[in-house]
C-alpha cells in the first residue's frame, strides 16, 4: 500500500506492559489529548489503543481484546480524571461492540457526575464529513486501493484500504492519511505510466460503504488473517468513520450458484476450445469455476493473474484434486485466453495476462514435480489467441516430448524447441542405434535418410505445416499406436512422396501428394 511514508506516524509502546502499567500509560496519553482538544487526535490515540488488545500478550498470558476493553473501562471509571472522561468519551463511539460502547457511555456518567468536565470536543467524535472517493488498481480486479477522504472543520484525512478481490474482496491493510491529496496525485501518476493495466475511477459513498463494511468482515472472520501491519491499529477509527458512509442499497446480496449452472459455463468454455480428453479438461474447468465462486462469490468468472495464482497454489496445497495433471497447464492457460476475451479485456490486458500465467504454470510445474523439464511457455510464442493455445501445446509436446537427451556421452539439457538445430539434436538423442556411427562420420544411405525424414516430420509437426501432417497423426494416435509407431507411419508417408533432389542434403518431395497420401491415412 503507498505511501506509507505518510501514514500517522505509530506511539512507540513497551513489549511486555503489565496491565495496571498499560492501563497508566493509556490514561496518561488521554489527559494530553484532554488538555489539547482535537477529535481527530482522539479518533487516532483510541484506535491505536484498541488496536494493542489484538493478539496482545501482558506478563506473558495472552488476554482477550474485548475482555481488556472492558477492564481499561472499569480502570478508567475508578479513576475519576479528566483522561479517564477524555478516554471514555472516545471509547462510547470508537470501541469495537456494542457492549464495549455501553458500558464506556455509563462509565463516562459516573466520572462526569462525579464532578469532571465533559470534555469539549466529546460531541464531535466520530462525527465526519464524507469526501470524495477514489478507487484504483489493475484492470483485472485482483486488488485495489480506495481512498476515503472524510473532514472536520480545515482538517482533512484520508483512509486507504487495501482489497484483495481474490479473497472475498478482504481488506488486507488500512492507512490512515495525512495529506490524501498527494496520494490521489500518486494514483492519477500511476494511470498516466501504465493507462493499458491500471484503471482510476471516483466511487459512490454507499458503493463505499460496502466495499468496506464486506472486506473488514471477510478479513476479521478469518483465523490467522495476513494483513499488514497497520491493519489492526486503524481498525476501530474505520469503523467509526464508516458510519459516515450512507448506507448501501438493500437487495445486493450475492448469488448463489448451483450445481447447473457453474456446469454450464464449463459447457460454454468447452464449446470453445476443444481437448482430446475433454472430461478430463471439465474437471479442470470446473475446478476453476468452484474457485472462483469461493473465492470471490460476486463475479467467480473473474479472471486475474492473481487469482489464477492463488487456484494454482490452492491445487500444490491439495485443496482441490484433479484427475490428469497434465491436463493443468493447457486448461488453465485456455482459460485464461477465454475468460479475458468473455470479460471484454483489452488486446493488451489479455496478452500481458497470459504470459503472467505462462510464468506461474511454470512454477507450479517446478513445484509440483522438480524433474519435470517441459515447461509450457517453451511450447508457446506468445502469439495464440485462446482457441489456438490448447492445440499449439498438445501438438508440439507430441512432436518434441522431451527437452534433453544425452548423444553419445554427453548430456544435453534444457534445449530449446523452437530452434530447429536444437529439435534437430533431441530427434537424435531418440535413436541411440546410431549414436556410434554418427560420432564415426559413418552415418549415411538409409538410416541417415530414415533420420532426416523423422526431422523433417517433426518440424512440420512443430510449424503445423503442412497441416494435414498433425491431423493424420491425430488419427494414428485415436487408433492405439505409440508416438514412435506414429512417427514411423508419418515418415513412410513422406518417404513415399520423395524426389530426385539437387541438393543432396535437402529432402525435395511432391507437396501436393504428399498431402494427399497423408489425408488418406486411416
Amino acid at each position: 500500500m503507498s505511501p506509507v511514508s505518510r501514514a500517522r506516524k505509530k506511539t512507540p509502546q513497551p513489549a511486555t506492559p503489565s496491565v495496571n502499567g498499560l492501563f497508566k500509560d493509556v490514561l496518561r496519553d488521554f489527559s494530553a489529548v484532554a488538555a489539547e482538544p482535537g477529535p481527530f487526535d482522539v479518533e487516532l490515540l483510541a484506535s491505536e489503543v484498541l488496536g494493542q488488545w489484538w493478539d496482545l500478550t501482558i506478563e506473558g498470558e495472552p488476554e482477550g481484546g474485548e475482555q481488556l476493553g472492558l477492564e481499561l473501562i472499569a480502570f478508567a471509571q475508578r479513576k475519576i480524571t479528566p483522561g479517564a472522561a477524555a478516554l471514555l468519551a472516545a471509547l462510547k463511539v470508537l470501541a469495537e461492540t456494542d457492549e464495549e460502547r455501553t458500558a464506556a457511555a455509563e462509565a463516562l456518567a459516573v466520572v462526569l457526575s462525579r464532578g469532571i468536565p465533559e470534555p469539549e470536543w466529546a460531541g464531535e467524535v466520530g462525527r465526519v464529513t464524507v469526501g470524495e472517493i477514489w478507487r484504483t488498481g489493475d484492470v483485472y480486479g485482483d486488488e485495489s486501493s480506495l481512498l476515503c477522504t472524510f473532514s472536520r472543520g480545515d482538517a482533512t484525512l484520508g483512509l486507504l484500504a487495501l482489497l484483495d478481490f481474490t479473497e472475498l474482496g478482504r481488506v488486507r491493510d488500512l492507512v490512515v492519511i495525512d495529506e490524501p491529496h498527494e496520494v490521489l496525485a500518486e494514483m492519477r501518476t500511476q494511470i498516466t505510466d501504465d493507462g493499458e493495466l491500471v484503471v482510476l475511477e471516483k466511487v459512490e459513498p454507499a458503493d463505499a460503504h460496502r466495499l468496506l463494511l464486506d472486506g473488514i468482515a471477510a478479513t476479521d472472520g478469518m483465523d490467522e488473517p495476513d494483513v499488514g501491519e497497520d491493519y489492526t491499529r486503524f481498525h476501530a477509527v474505520a469503523m467509526a468513520w464508516l458510519r459516515a458512509l450512507p448506507e448501501p442499497s438493500a437487495g445486493r446480496g450475492v448469488e448463489e450458484w448451483p450445481d447447473a449452472r457453474r456446469d454450464a459455463i464449463v459447457d460454454e468454455f468447452l464449446a470453445e476450445i476443444s481437448f482430446a480428453d475433454v472430461e478430463a479438461a471439465r474437471s479442470v474447468a470446473r475446478l476453476l469455476v468452484d474457485h472462483g465462486c469461493r473465492t470471490e462469490p460476486a463475479d467467480p468468472l473473474r479472471v486475474g493473474p492473481e487469482k489464477l495464482a492463488r487456484f494454482l497454489e490452492s491445487l500444490l496445497g491439495g485443496e482441490y484434486e484433479v484427475e490428469d495433471e497434465d491436463l493443468v497447464p493447457p486448461v488453465v492457460l485456455a482459460w485464461a485466453s477465454w475468460a479475458a476475451g468473455r470479460g471484454g479485456l483489452s488486446e493488451v490486458a489479455s496478452a500481458a495476462l497470459v504470459e503472467d500465467v505462462k510464468e506461474y504454470l511454470a512454477e507450479y510445474l517446478s513445484d509440483e514435480d522438480e524433474s519435470e523439464e517441459d515447461e509450457v511457455s517453451d511450447y508457446l510464442d506468445g502469439t495464440e489467441s485462446a482457441e489456438e493455445v490448447l492445440g499449439v501445446v498438445e501438438r508440439r509436446r507430441f512432436a518434441v516430448p522431451e527437452l534433453s537427451t544425452v548423444i553419445g556421452d554427453e548430456e544435453l539439457t534444457d534445449l530449446d524447441p523452437s530452434d530447429p538445430e536444437q529439435r534437430r539434436m533431441l530427434v537424435i538423442g531418440g535413436h541411440p542405434e546410431y549414436h556410434e556411427s554418427l560420432a564415426n562420420d559413418e552415418f549415411d544411405g538409409a538410416d541417415g535418410l530414415r533420420l532426416a525424414l523423422e526431422t523433417s516430420v517433426v518440424d512440420q509437426l512443430w510449424e503445423d505445416s503442412p497441416e494435414e501432417v498433425w491431423v493424420a497423426a491425430q488419427k494414428l494416435i485415436e487408433k492405439g499406436l505409440t508416438r514412435e509407431e506414429v512417427l514411423g507411419e508419418l515418415v513412410a508417408v513422406l518417404e513415399g512422396q520423395l524426389e530426385e533432389a539437387e541438393d543432396e542434403d535437402r529432402l525435395d518431395y511432391d507437396l501436393e501428394g504428399y498431402r494427399e497420401a497423408l489425408t488418406a491415412v486411416e
